[in-house]
C-alpha cells in the first residue's frame, strides 16, 4: 500500500472492494499513509476510523496539525496519534490477526527499514514523519522519517509470505482529469468562539500553509508546502516505477496523483468511493486476461 496523504484514502475502498470480491487479505505492508491503513485494517479497526474520517472538516484537519517550535519540522504529529489511539488503541504489531510491516527510512544510515515488531502506532508515526512537516521519530538509535522517501510502494515486505497473489495499491498514477465539484467549507464564526487570538492565529496560519484543491492556480502557487509536497511526489513517482519494475506484482491498482491535495482528508467519502471503483475495473480487467489463459 502506498504513500501518498490523503490519497491513501482510496486504500480504504480498494480494501472494501478486495473483500466484496472475496480476496482474502493476509499481508500488509505500507509506506507513509499507505501504513496507517494498512496497519488500522490488520488491527480490524478500519470500520471505526472510517466512520471518523468520514466526519472530517477542512477546520478539523487544521487543528490536528500541531506547530513544531523547532527547527526540524512544520509540526509534531503527535495530535495525529493521540487521535488514533483513542479511536483504535494502540496494540503490538506481532499480536495482529494479520502480517503488517509499515516501512520508514532511517535518514542518518540512508536505508530502508521495516518495523515488524513492537508498537503498532510507533511504527505507524515514523512511517508518516514526512521530511520538513512531520518530526522525525527517535527509534532505538536511529532517526525514522517517512517510508515513501526512500519506497513508496513496498511490494518486497509481502514477498516471503505464502500468498496466490500480490496486489499493489500505488498512489502516484498518471494526472486524470476530474470535475470537481469540491469547495471551502463555510466555518461558523460559532466554532472560534471561546478560543483566544493565540489558538486563532495558530489556526489561521496554519491554514494559510494548506494548499486548496487541485486547480491550475493553486499548482503554479508553489509556496513552502506545496513546493515540500510537489518535490515529494515527483520524487515518490520516479521511484515508484523503478520498485514496481523490480518487484513485479500481479496486480496493480494505480490513483492518480492529482485526485486531491496532500491534506484534503475532507474529502474522504469521495476518495474511498474512487478507490473502490478503480478496485473493481482493476480486477474485471485482471480476471478477464486470467480466463483467456485458461
Amino acid at each position: 500500500m502506498g504513500s501518498g496523504a490523503a490519497r491513501g484514502l482510496a486504500h480504504i475502498g480498494a480494501i472494501n472492494c478486495l473483500e466484496d470480491n472475496n480476496y482474502q487479505i493476509q499481508y500488509i505492508s505500507g509506506s507513509s499513509m499507505g501504513a496507517l491503513v494498512g496497519g488500522i485494517y490488520a488491527a480490524g479497526e478500519l470500520h471505526t476510523y472510517v466512520d471518523w474520517v468520514k466526519e472530517l472538516k477542512r477546520r478539523n484537519i487544521i487543528r490536528l496539525l500541531d506547530i513544531s517550535f523547532n527547527r526540524r519540522s512544520l509540526f509534531k504529529g503527535e495530535k495525529i496519534i493521540e487521535v488514533l489511539n483513542e479511536i483504535i488503541k494502540d496494540r503490538m504489531i506481532e499480536n495482529l490477526p494479520i502480517g503488517y510491516t509499515a516501512v520508514a527510512t532511517d535518514i542518518l544510515e540512508q536505508k530502508e527499514i521495516w518495523l515488524t515488531q513492537g508498537s503498532l502506532f510507533e511504527a505507524i508515526r515514523a512511517s508518516i514523519a514526512v521530511p520538513m512537516i512531520f518530526s522525525p521519530v527517535q527509534y532505538q538509535d536511529r532517526v525514522l522519517v517517512d517510508g515513501g522517501v526512500i519506497n513508496p510502494i513496498p511490494i518486497a515486505p509481502t514477498l516471503n509470505d505464502d500468498t496466490e497473489l500480490t496486489v499493489a495499491i500505488g498512489l502516484n498514477g498518471p494526472p486524470e482529469i476530474f470535475k470537481s465539484a469540491h469547495e471551502d467549507e463555510h466555518i461558523e464564526n460559532s466554532e472560534d468562539q471561546g478560543k483566544n487570538k493565540y489558538q486563532l492565529g495558530i489556526e489561521k496560519f496554519i491554514e494559510g500553509l494548506l494548499p486548496k484543491g487541485t486547480n491550475d492556480k493553486s499548482k503554479q502557487d508553489l509556496g513552502l508546502f506545496n513546493l515540500v509536497t510537489q518535490s515529494m511526489d515527483t520524487m515518490q513517482t520516479s521511484i515508484a516505477r523503478f520498485k514496481l519494475a523490480a518487484n513485479r506484482p500481479d496486480i496493480v491498482i494505480e490513483i492518480p496523483r492529482n485526485i486531491c491535495s496532500w491534506f484534503e482528508f475532507d474529502r474522504a467519502e469521495e476518495l474511498i468511493e474512487f478507490g473502490y471503483t478503480r478496485t473493481f475495473d482493476t480486477l474485471k480487467q485482471f480476471e478477464k486476461i486470467q480466463e483467456r489463459r485458461k
